[in-house]
């Protein structure tokens, strides 16, 4: 997996300094890696000092934002909040490569402008398949425009090979760290809603979804069948 700073990918990560087999009462790990690692956030104070100083972190993000309906289309229609960017990243298999590959497909500061408009209507969730969602060569400022107004949540490095343009359901969830800018993430997308892992189907139109995933929550199993998709 490519690591930025790194030529050779992210490397070693994750210890066991007490080992079972060693003696210990129980194997206890031990784990050490960016927060910009694999499928990730970027909160505001990643780009923003003041927003870091302040303390719009991860543990400040709304995650309603991140768990709901998606689209994975550049046609996006009227009341679309959430969109996956399926690039030549994908294509390429750039994140199978352990150097950082600074020629990945991503948003230039003009794209950031006219996804933050989009923004204003539209799209709060903006998720792309590689590690930055701003491409090489304008990456602060991009990131400066997706992340200044705090509306926007980036989600980045999203495996997205076998996924085809439409509607998904996606939960999305960083590690509850205080005081840090970017977290890891789990991110599970369905064609529709996924109950109890037995079957998918819908549960009347699309806008019921957030009332009838609340409704249900207590039934609400995701990954648990063969449909589901694991996009990080």
């Amino acid at each position: 997996m490519p690591s930025y700073g790194s030529e050779e990918g992210l490397g070693q990560f994750l210890w066991l300094p007490n080992s079972m087999k060693n003696g210990s009462l129980a194997n206890n790990s031990v784990m050490k890696l960016p927060t910009h690692t694999g499928t990730h956030i970027d909160a505001p104070g990643h780009v923003f000092d003041h927003y870091y100083d302040a303390g719009f972190d991860v543990d400040t993000l709304d995650l309603e934002v991140l768990n709901a309906e998606v689209m994975i289309s550049l046609h996006i229609p009227e009341g679309v909040k959430r969109v996956l960017f399926r690039t030549l990243n994908t294509d390429r298999r750039l994140m199978w490569k352990k150097k950082l590959d600074s020629s990945f497909v991503g948003f230039m500061k003009d794209g950031a402008q006219w996804l933050e408009w989009l923004a204003n209507i539209l799209v709060y969730f903006p998720g792309i398949d590689y590690l930055s969602i701003a491409a090489y060569d304008d990456l602060i400022p991009a990131h400066l425009v997706f992340l200044k107004s705090r509306e926007i949540i980036v989600v980045e490095a999203l495996k997205l090979d076998d996924i085809e343009p439409g509607i998904y359901t996606v939960h999305c969830l960083p590690l509850r760290m205080l005081g840090a800018e970017g977290s890891p993430v789990r991110c599970i997308e369905a064609p529709e809603i996924c109950w109890s892992g037995v079957k998918h189907h819908t549960m009347g139109p699309r806008p019921n979804y957030k009332r009838n995933a609340a409704y249900h929550f207590g039934k609400l199993r995701l990954g648990s069948c063969s449909i589901c998709k694991i996009i990080n």
